[in-house]
């Protein structure tokens, strides 16, 4: 079963901060930087190939990136929930695909999570928390960032990310992203994806990359994780993010592509 493709931003939670500073990029298929009151956000998001058919999907990887901090040095809001509606040329292709839990990820380290649900894996990066204890200077965390296909049911996709925050806190962090199909205008797929705390609450995102993209065989045919067509020259996004502060950022974006065909 197929769905939209959630474009450069299939990832989910951890990267509301590549779409809140994207969403409000002035020009086309630049890294940005973007203000919001005491929050300032650098972002970027690229996918490849770019030059794609016009009538039929054919295999992209994508491939984002984003550093959030505030103006006045304080630790910065927690992302709390993103939403995004994108283009319907596009695609997640995952039957076939084997798929995890997020039981099997919680209290997992990255090399076990990975060994527990390699087949399952679609994505792989880093990424960066910045944890502030009450009383206590501010100190980062660093862990590797991995993505793993859910699979499809009731009508929703699945896709789980998975960081794992060592000393001196050590805990599993599994942000559950739902994607769902839509018949918006230009917009085919609504992405709706939920940031469990972190470190009790304390800990922020700082700063991720993450680049996704799988083939695997299904039926002695080769398939891709993602799909897209470019009939028009563009692929278009739109949504929200929420922080913890009470802190949202809104807007939209056009990444352009190359018909071909």
């Amino acid at each position: 079963m197929r769905k939209g493709l959630t474009l450069i931003f299939a990832a989910g939670a951890m990267l509301v901060l590549a779409l809140a500073g994207m969403a409000l990029a002035a020009g086309i298929n630049k890294p940005i930087k973007v203000i919001a009151g005491n929050l300032e956000l650098t972002a970027n998001g690229t996918f490849s190939p770019t030059k794609l058919p016009k009538n039929k999907f054919a295999p992209i990887t994508i491939n984002v990136s984003g550093k959030i901090r505030t103006l006045n040095g304080e630790h910065p809001p927690a992302v709390k929930e993103v939403v995004i509606e994108t283009d319907k040329n596009g695609t997640i292709n995952a039957k076939g695909l084997a798929t995890c839990t997020s039981g099997k990820l919680q209290a997992q380290t990255t090399d076990k999570a990975k060994a527990i649900c390699k087949n399952a894996l679609i994505g792989e990066g880093t990424t960066s928390v910045e944890v502030a204890f009450p009383e206590q200077k501010p100190f980062p965390i660093k862990s590797k960032l991995l993505a793993f296909n859910g699979g499809v049911s009731g009508g929703k996709t699945t896709v789980f990310l998975h960081a794992y925050l060592s000393s001196p806190v050590s805990a599993a962090v599994v942000t559950t992203v739902k994607v769902t199909k839509v018949h918006n205008g230009r917009y085919g797929l609504k992405t709706v994806a939920t940031v469990p705390k972190i470190a009790g609450g304390y800990g922020s995102p700082t700063s991720f990359s993450l680049k996704v993209g799988r083939s695997f065989t299904y039926k002695g045919k080769k398939q891709s994780y993602l799909l897209a067509k470019c009939p028009d020259g563009h692929l278009n996004a739109k949504g929200y993010g929420k922080f913890s502060d009470g802190s949202r950022l809104a807007g939209s974006l056009v990444r352009s592509c190359t018909p071909k065909g």
